[in-house]
């Protein structure tokens, strides 16, 4: 069972839309302890602010649980936007501590004094660059395109965690993985194709 992480923040239901229209029925959405203990895999979503999506899940007593199946289990979990971000140390964004499962930070897309200067937030259709081999998205010869976005970005502290990066004024890391923790900055379930891969892929994990 794949359950979808509800702790008041992203858009969960498209998350499922997904999963069911790749012919993944062994999903839901929930924000029970009970459910999430249950878990094969894990989607952990999130749209917004840092320090709004750190203090839901406080609030949701959901902090001890996803702990304990990611760090002392291993269970593959999949962070999207807000919520590949809350699995780093910490972010510009806000004054709470992240989860810390990854060696990373959260800083803001920054273009001073830089000649090649873009909008923020971050916004559209980009291109990833496959850096390391992985079951997410396997095929390094092949384009994948995903709908982005947001005004913050990951700064991974070791180079061993970063699965693609994407240009936008300057290479930024646009997803990680490291053992079962896989993040990614864009969002699968607004992506087509591309997004359907990645949601079947690591429903197959």
């Amino acid at each position: 069972m794949i359950v979808i992480v509800d702790y008041g923040t992203g858009n969960v239901q498209s998350i499922l839309n997904m999963l069911r229209r790749i012919g993944i029925d062994a999903a839901e959405i929930s924000a029970e302890i009970k459910k999430i203990e249950e878990a094969d895999k894990l989607i952990f979503p999130g749209v917004g602010a840092f320090d709004f999506g750190m203090t839901n899940l406080e609030k949701s007593g959901l902090i001890p649980v996803l702990n304990k199946k990611v760090i002392d289990q291993k269970v593959p979990i999949l962070g999207i936007c807000l919520g590949m971000q809350l699995m780093t140390q910490r972010s510009e964004e806000g004054s709470l501590p992240g989860l810390g499962w990854i060696d990373a930070e959260t800083i803001r897309f920054n273009f001073e004094g830089s000649i090649n200067k873009r909008k923020i937030p971050h916004m559209g259709w980009n291109t990833v660059h496959i850096c390391k081999e992985n079951r997410i998205l396997p095929n390094k010869d092949d384009e994948f395109r995903f709908y982005f976005v947001h005004s913050y970005h990951v700064v991974c502290h070791s180079k061993k965690d970063i699965l693609t990066v994407t240009e936008y004024g300057y290479e930024f890391v646009s997803s990680f993985q490291k053992d079962n923790i896989t993040g990614v900055q864009f969002h699968p379930e607004k992506s087509h194709k591309f997004g359907m891969k990645v949601m079947s892929n690591f429903a197959s994990l």
